[in-house]
């Protein structure tokens, strides 16, 4: 037996037209590779699209290939994941399915406050699935899950969610794998991390999703199992060159910059400019990046992006003899509360609390990010 598993594709993903170009390219990359390889059918557990109504253009490529995946037989099944799925329970998943493109293994019962999975059935295996849902609804209704049996089939369960085993952290909501039905392959989507451990599989977007993700993985994935072995493929069309510079002058930012870029090789890679410091001289706005990226492209470069999240305006003395307390925050706060009666005043202090959290030392950009939403709900009570 040998299938792939791929996850979080976000077709549609993102703003910059390169980049969704590059998207696409992706997936009719690891479609083609599946092909090579002959795998005998196609996982994807959740995120095909970035939202449950991508675009048409986005559609129309889509089902190009589900069509060539569908010409040489290789069946896809699939789940929903938290970006494509709907409440509604209609979204172009539905329609690649009366497509007869894949097939959506979210089949279930509820019985005495359990969720009985049903099983489709692909040859000798039994292939199980439970959607992801917007704000990590469906962890608490994944412990909740039961297999209908099917002896002596290869199980395999999809889901798309936050299992305990991978992410660690006592204060991120994620399902306790532990307690999950046992299978011979749990294939996961959510998380953006490379993680295969005792049979359970996070493979990665097929493209990275946001800044953060091109800086750190430079490129997509998605594993093969073939015959009991796992194997990582990498799907990277283009290279990612990160250029860090540091200032504390704008009004030169741009001649330096510019003087950097001369000495790199930007020949159809993707561009990242992260600048950092604190501005002593000029503003932000002195420093002409549209100039920078006109001059990168014509060196080559397929898309430049920027990344200022560290540059930072010198904060003016603070003429402290004119405030009455010394803690500058609860003043400004008890302030704003005396012009602005509100219900929600009483959220302001433990959200700024929530908001200075820190990454904790090789924690995930994307891990990261959930606790930090998880703890932001906790707060205000949803």
């Amino acid at each position: 037996m040998k299938f792939a598993h791929l996850a979080d594709c976000h077709l549609d993903g993102w703003r910059q037209p390169e980049l969704n170009a590059l998207n696409l390219q992706s997936f009719q990359k690891t479609v083609s590779i599946c092909i090579k390889e002959k795998v005998d059918f196609i996982l994807i557990a959740g995120d095909l699209f970035d939202s449950s109504y991508p675009s048409i253009d986005t559609l129309k490529e889509a089902f190009k290939e589900f069509r060539r995946l569908s010409e040489v037989k290789i069946p896809v099944f699939l789940i929903a994941g938290s970006h494509d799925y709907s409440a509604s329970g209609k979204t172009f998943l539905d329609v690649l399915e009366k497509s007869g493109f894949c097939k959506n293994v979210h089949q279930y019962e509820e019985r005495n406050g359990f969720i009985f999975l049903q099983p489709t059935i692909c040859k000798n295996v039994a292939i199980y699935g439970y959607p992801g849902k917007k704000s990590g609804l469906e962890v608490d209704e994944i412990e909740r899950i039961k297999l209908q049996d099917s002896p002596g089939l290869f199980k395999i369960l999809m889901l798309h969610t936050t299992i305990k085993s991978a992410v660690p952290n006592p204060k991120i909501k994620s399902v306790d794998d532990s307690k999950l039905p046992q299978v011979n392959y749990l294939a996961l989507g959510h998380l953006h991390i490379n993680y295969s451990k005792n049979g359970k599989v996070y493979p990665g977007p097929i493209f990275p999703n946001n800044l953060s993700e091109l800086e750190e993985l430079k490129g997509g994935s998605f594993y093969i199992f073939d015959n009991g072995k796992i194997d990582k493929r990498e799907v990277k069309i283009k290279e990612v060159l990160v250029i860090n510079y540091e200032t504390n002058n704008a009004l030169n930012a741009t001649d330096e910059l510019l003087n950097v870029l001369v000495k790199e090789n930007l020949n159809d890679k993707i561009v990242i400019i992260k600048i950092s410091g604190v501005i002593e001289q000029g503003k932000t706005s002195d420093i002409n990046f549209g100039k920078i990226e006109t001059f990168a492209k014509k060196s080559g470069a397929w898309v430049v992006l920027k990344n200022t999240s560290r540059l930072q305006l010198s904060e003016p003395e603070l003429q402290l003899d004119t405030i009455d307390t010394e803690d500058i925050e609860s003043e400004v706060i008890k302030k704003f509360e005396s012009t602005n009666q509100s219900k929600f005043n009483k959220l302001i202090s433990p959200l700024i609390k929530v908001l200075q959290l820190e990454k904790i030392d090789d924690e995930k950009s994307a891990i990261f990010e959930e606790r930090l939403l998880n703890e932001t709900k906790k707060i205000i009570g949803i």
